[in-house]
């Protein structure tokens, strides 16, 4: 059933990234708003949208709308999100899920009273590589996660103004993408302990180390001194023997128990032990997102149509921004281990 699709935020994310891949669901998209208008009239010349606004409200007072989509600032989030909710319209935000756990919660309780969906852009979790470690990781030969390991790095001109360093939005918008994601591929996190550095203003180093319930250990290093043209990403989770590791979200190897083969003459690569590997194909004609962005939207989409969906909603967004203040709080306080906030 095609969904009638109003959207907040006409900025490069929601041009580059979020539209080109909702538009391959059936959907309409009946007006777009931005406080740039040149920004909102060029993002409907290019989708054919009939309306645009310079004020959400105006937005959301269209007639017919069945979805509220944003992609704007932390705070934002949280107030055009109750808003559209308040009209009686499914929500698909990008994270963050506000400027703070507060916020967060703010929604949820709004998503819960107008008993619609709020969907959260971890596209993360999406990605075709994480999800096969994801699905690896919780297969039944696989066994009890001992712990996991990732590198989740930007560059300081990212985030950075001129002389001023805020690293707000390096929390907000970056960091908060791991929140989810290690949660999603071990358990919930239960406590957070942050060691960190910094070399200059602006370049910030952190080694986060995560508690999970059950038992299981992980840390992750995060930081704004790694260049953007560069590969900033990589993951490994480990188990009795096992491992898979995810390198770049593009390249996947799952490690078993292999015997030696440098003195056995018959030496084979075995099913059942040895490594299996995996990259996409970049050579094929085909328009498949390996960043997951695609996956989240048919996710997403799903949902709102009543099907069964693992669409982090506005639930994984609140537990993500606790993790988030947890790790913000410990790094105020290094070496120091934080409780992650319940429910």
């Amino acid at each position: 059933m095609t969904k009638r699709l109003a959207w907040i935020g006409c900025g490069r994310h929601a041009e580059q990234m979020l539209l080109p891949q909702i538009t391959r669901h059936d959907v309409e998209i009946v007006g777009v708003c931005d406080i740039n208008e040149s920004a909102a009239r060029a993002t409907a010349k290019r989708y054919g949208v009939p309306r645009i606004f310079t004020d959400y409200r105006d937005l959301l007072d269209l007639a017919g709308v069945d979805v509220v989509g944003m992609a704007v600032g932390p705070k934002q989030h949280r107030d055009f999100a109750v808003a559209a909710l308040a009209k009686g319209h499914d929500v698909f935000m990008e994270k963050p899920c506000g400027a703070n756990l507060a916020d967060a919660k703010v929604i949820e309780e709004a998503a819960a009273a107008a008993r619609r969906i709020v969907g959260v852009g971890f596209m993360k979790r999406y990605s075709t590589a994480n999800r096969i470690a994801h699905n690896v990781v919780k297969g039944e030969d696989f066994g009890k996660v001992a712990g996991l390991f990732g590198e989740y790095m930007t560059a300081p001109s990212y985030f950075q103004s001129g002389e001023t360093v805020d690293y707000s939005s390096f929390y907000l918008h970056h960091c908060i993408h791991y929140m989810d994601l290690v949660a999603y591929l071990v358990a919930p996190v239960e406590a957070v302990t942050v060691f960190r550095t910094e070399i200059a203003p602006g370049k910030l180093l952190l080694h986060v180390h995560f508690d999970f319930v059950g038992g299981s250990i992980g840390t992750v290093l995060m930081g704004t001194i790694q260049s953007r043209g560069t590969p900033v990403e990589r993951l490994q989770v480990m188990g009795d023997h096992r491992r898979v590791e995810v390198d770049g979200v593009i390249d996947v190897r799952y490690f078993r128990n292999p015997p030696f083969k440098a003195d056995d003459p018959d030496a084979t690569l075995a099913d059942g032990t040895d490594t299996l590997s995996w990259k996409p194909n970049f050579t094929a004609a085909a328009n498949e997102d390996f960043k997951g962005y695609h996956a989240m939207f048919t996710a997403f989409f799903a949902k709102v149509n009543g099907a069964a969906s693992d669409m982090p909603t506005i639930a994984e967004g609140v537990r993500a921004m606790a993790v988030l203040e947890a790790m913000i709080a410990g790094a105020a306080q290094p070496g120091t281990r934080i409780e992650v906030a319940g429910p």
